[in-house]
């Protein structure tokens, strides 16, 4: 897939994740991967994807260590795609997407919900603030500022939106 990140983007990790996982096959492989599926033909089955495309899908996602490819037969030698922890790490991201897809529907007209596995009572999945417990929706209560590896134009970006809080030497050698 060429590159799509622009070199002004190259230190934003939304940029580069969007390179990773922005690919509409692409989440819907890791998904499939979130509930179990593992083998080439599933994932082609589940998707109604090309092979050619499902080829190439899963061998990027093997490349960004996001999936892990181990042989499961050795006559003929066939492989399964397993999830990887930088992959796992991924799951929360799709449950926020699929739960604000979600919220813009009835719930008569969702397909998919997430649930408690013990108890089956849907859930209402939200991205909140580790440390204070605080939903991190509120864009005038949270925002985005140069982190201590910004260099200039991140910086230069934050500081015309008078968001640069940090120390502007946090970070560098003295």
């Amino acid at each position: 897939m060429a590159s799509r990140i622009r070199l002004e983007d190259r230190e934003c990790p939304l940029s580069t994740t969007v390179q990773h996982v922005g690919e509409w096959w692409t989440l819907l492989i890791l998904h499939d991967a979130f509930d179990g599926y593992t083998r080439f033909d599933q994932f082609q089955q589940s998707l109604a994807i090309s092979t050619s495309m499902l080829t190439a899908r899963l061998k990027t996602l093997v490349a960004d260590g996001l999936l892990e490819r181990r042989p499961y037969q050795t006559n003929p030698v066939r492989h399964e795609y397993v999830l990887t922890e930088r992959g796992r790490s991924l799951r929360p991201v799709i449950v926020a997407l699929a739960a604000w897809g979600n919220q813009h529907l009835a719930p008569g007209e969702r397909s998919m919900v997430l649930v408690d596995a013990a108890t089956g009572e849907e859930a209402e999945p939200v991205v909140v603030d580790a440390r204070t417990g605080r939903r991190l929706d509120d864009s005038e209560a949270f925002v985005f500022a140069a982190g201590p590896a910004a260099g200039p134009g991140m910086r230069a970006r934050y500081t015309e939106l008078g968001r640069d809080r940090r120390d502007p030497t946090a970070g560098t050698p003295a």
